[in-house]
C-alpha cells in the first residue's frame, strides 16, 4: 500500500510506534514534550522494529479537553519536521482539523490518521488534494469528553460497518480512493468492555468492505479494567491483543510497546511461514 512516497509491504502485520507530544495522554502524557526527546523516542521505536510513527498533539482520552488549533499545530509540526528529516519511516499524523493536516503533510506526514473519520469542517477537502497520502477511519460513538457514558449499539459491528459503508462513500465522492482508506474500529471509543472483546473477536469482519484494518488497543481500559491492571501493568494482555488482531487480519498494530509487539508479531510469523535450517 503506498503512503505518500512509501511503499509498504502489508502481506504481514506492521507496527506502528505511538508517539504522543501531548502533557496529557493516558499513558505516556509528558514525556515526549519536546523535539529533541520526541525524535529520539521515534529513532528507538524505529530501531525496535515501528514501520509507521503516530505523532498526536492532542489527546483522545475519555473526558479529555479541547486543544487550540495553534497548540496543536506548535506541538506537532516541528517533531514531523524532525522526524522527517531523520529517518526514513512512515509518519502518520493523530488529528481531526483540517489545517493541522494541511501543514503536517507538508511536514512529512504520509497518512492522516483521524479519530472523527474526516467528519471535521473542512478535513476531507484537504485529503482531496493529496493523492498520495493514506487516510485511517476512525469510528467513535460520541465525542471523547462524553464518548465513554452509556454507549448503545443495535449491533455494534453492523452499526460500525454502517458508519463505515458511509464514511467511505463521502470519501470517494470526494475523490479519496478506497486503496487510500485504513479503518480503525476505534477500541475504547464509545465502546463498552463487552463491546470491545466483541469487536477483537470480529474485527475480520471489517477487512471485507475493501479497505485495510488498524487495531489499536494498547494499555487501553479494555486492557485494564478485564484484568485489574494499572496503565503500566497492561503490556502482556496489549501482546495478547496485538497477536488476536493480527491473526484475524489486522495489517497495522499501533502500540506504545514496540520491541515486545514486533518479537510478539516475529514469533507467530515464523510459526505460519516457517523458517529455514540457516536461520
Amino acid at each position: 500500500m503506498q503512503f505518500g512516497k512509501y511503499f509498504i509491504d502489508l502481506s504481514q502485520p506492521q507496527v506502528m510506534g505511538i508517539l504522543n507530544v501531548t502533557p496529557d495522554s493516558f499513558s505516556d502524557g509528558g514525556k515526549h514534550t519536546n523535539v529533541s526527546q520526541a525524535l529520539a523516542h521515534a529513532l528507538r521505536m524505529i530501531d525496535e522494529g515501528a514501520t509507521f510513527i503516530d505523532i498526536g498533539g492532542e489527546s483522545t482520552r475519555p473526558g479529555a479537553p479541547d486543544v487550540s488549533l495553534q497548540e496543536e499545530l506548535d506541538r506537532t509540526i516541528p517533531v514531523i519536521e524532525a522526524v522527517a528529516k531523520n529517518t526514513a519511516c512512515v509518519i502518520s499524523i493523530d488529528t481531526s482539523k483540517s489545517e493541522v493536516m494541511r501543514q503536517a503533510i507538508i511536514a512529512g506526514a504520509d497518512i492522516i490518521n483521524d479519530v472523527r473519520a474526516l467528519q471535521e469542517p473542512g478535513a476531507i477537502e484537504v485529503l482531496a488534494q493529496y493523492a498520495e497520502v493514506a487516510i485511517c477511519l476512525m469510528h467513535m460513538q460520541g465525542q471523547p469528553r462524553t464518548m465513554q457514558a452509556n454507549p448503545q449499539y443495535t449491533d455494534v459491528i453492523n452499526d460500525i460497518q454502517q458508519f463505515f459503508i458511509e464514511r467511505i462513500s463521502e470519501c470517494e465522492n470526494a475523490g479519496i480512493t478506497r486503496d487510500k482508506i485504513i479503518l480503525d474500529p476505534g477500541f475504547g471509543f464509545g465502546k463498552t468492555l463487552a463491546h470491545n472483546y466483541h469487536i477483537l473477536k470480529y474485527i475480520d469482519e471489517f477487512k471485507m468492505m475493501g479497505c485495510e484494518v488498524l487495531a489499536g488497543l494498547s494499555r487501553k481500559s479494555m486492557i485494564g479494567n478485564l484484568l485489574g491492571r494499572d496503565v503500566d501493568q497492561r503490556l502482556a494482555g496489549s501482546i495478547a491483543g496485538a497477536l488476536i488482531a493480527a491473526q484475524k487480519g489486522a495489517k497495522i498494530i499501533r502500540v506504545h510497546d514496540v520491541t515486545e509487539t514486533a518479537d510478539a508479531l516475529n514469533v507467530w510469523r515464523a510459526c505460519e511461514q516457517g523458517i529455514t535450517n540457516e536461520q
